[in-house]
């Protein structure tokens, strides 16, 4: 359905490169000059980005293009292959750039070293055949989602947790979407992104290959797309299940970004005006309060396997971040409480969602820094994971 009328034939240089292509029936000639003519725009060029790119331009896909605004971290490289040591600190889009014309200098790369926003989402996207979604974030699944819809272009959605990994195609022929699947914007603040929750470092690989598949499956025609399916992968329990859904008959028809920009912009500001209302507190100045007598409910919001890690001393009570809004009762009203994380972004959302549901303003605190700068700055012997 992508593919454009042949241009040109397969060249000498080309029939050694696919020919593992060039012999499957499914493919041949005409599939890799199908492959060789499309475009396709990857959002994030991380975790499942890496993959999806890496085997898009191994195939032979003529036009890429790679839209991210972040740069290499050290950190990335437990799952992000796409990208070297040598390559942190640089911008992600330069450093798959390079890669990637290394790998086949025969592909176009269109490196966008920005975000995808309501600004410039229609004209990028509305410029490839499809998309391949590596983003880490709701709203911007949502952008994708409601822009494609507005384009009619398909995309591929793939999502990541732990030991789990989800890919589904959205929007294909007029089939269902993003909004179908998931109608409602999650609590964005309160959703725990591979830096708090973890992975396994090879998942991403697993995920985004297949979404590569998919994408492939799609220009030449070919197989059996996950429209309509959300292909679910356990690498636990190294098994998948297939979950069907369709479209939501009473939901309209996304036409415009303006409903996109109500909906995930102003939380957005909502979240910044409830910043400049929470409390922060660093842990040297917390252990100071306290040996003065401040005697604060401490709430840890970690999950319980980094609870066995380590934990602070005066803890009151652990509930899991996301679990929070089902037992905020628990969390006193008359008393000053100090939340923390890992880190400090979990426990900074539970703050501000206590500060929205009604905790007198003033009294919710967010240890800035989490176990990682009580670690630095109080207690070496507690551990950094």
């Amino acid at each position: 359905m992508l593919g454009r009328p042949p241009r040109r034939a397969v060249s000498d240089e080309q029939s050694v490169r696919y020919a593992r292509h060039l012999t499957l029936p499914e493919v041949g000639p005409e599939g890799q000059r199908l492959l060789n003519e499309a475009s396709i725009l990857v959002v994030g060029a991380g975790g499942l980005g890496s993959p999806a790119l890496l085997y898009l331009a191994a195939a032979g896909i003529g036009r890429i293009g790679i839209i991210d605004d972040d740069s290499v971290d050290l950190s990335n490289l437990q799952r992000q292959v796409l990208h070297g040591t040598s390559a942190v600190g640089e911008a992600k889009v330069v450093s798959a750039e390079r890669r990637l014309s290394d790998l086949n200098p025969e592909v176009t790369i269109e490196a966008y070293e920005a975000r995808l926003g309501v600004d410039n989402a229609l004209d990028l996207i509305g410029d490839f055949d499809l998309v391949i979604d590596g983003s880490d974030n709701f709203s911007t699944r949502y952008l994708i989602s409601d822009a494609c819809e507005i384009l009619g272009k398909p995309w591929v959605f793939g999502s990541i947790h732990r030991f789990e990994g989800q890919v589904t195609t959205f929007n294909l022929d007029g089939g269902p979407n993003y909004r179908d699947l998931f109608p409602k914007t999650p609590p964005t603040e309160l959703a725990p992104n591979c830096a708090e929750a973890g992975v396994l470092g090879v998942l991403p690989g697993i995920v985004g290959s297949i979404q590569a598949t998919e994408a492939i499956k799609i220009i030449l025609g070919v197989g059996e797309p996950l429209s309509g399916r959300l292909l679910v992968i356990d690498t636990l329990g190294m098994g998948m299940r297939s979950l069907s859904y369709s479209h939501d008959p009473s939901r309209a028809t996304v036409t415009d970004l303006s409903d996109y920009a109500i909906e995930c912009s102003n939380p957005a500001d909502a979240i910044e005006e409830s910043q400049r209302e929470m409390l922060e507190i660093n842990p040297v100045d917390y252990v100071e309060r306290v040996g003065q007598g401040w005697s604060p409910f401490l709430l840890d919001v970690r999950r319980m396997d980094e609870e066995r890690i380590v934990s602070l001393e005066g803890t009151s009570l652990r509930i899991q971040h996301n679990l929070v809004p089902q037992r905020v009762e628990e969390v006193p009203h008359d008393r000053d409480v100090v939340i923390y994380c890992r880190t400090g972004s979990r426990s900074a959302a539970v703050a501000r969602f206590l500060i929205a549901s009604g905790n007198p303003e003033g009294y919710v605190y967010n240890l800035t820094g989490g176990i990682h700068k009580w670690s630095d700055t109080v207690d070496s012997s507690i551990i950094k994971y």
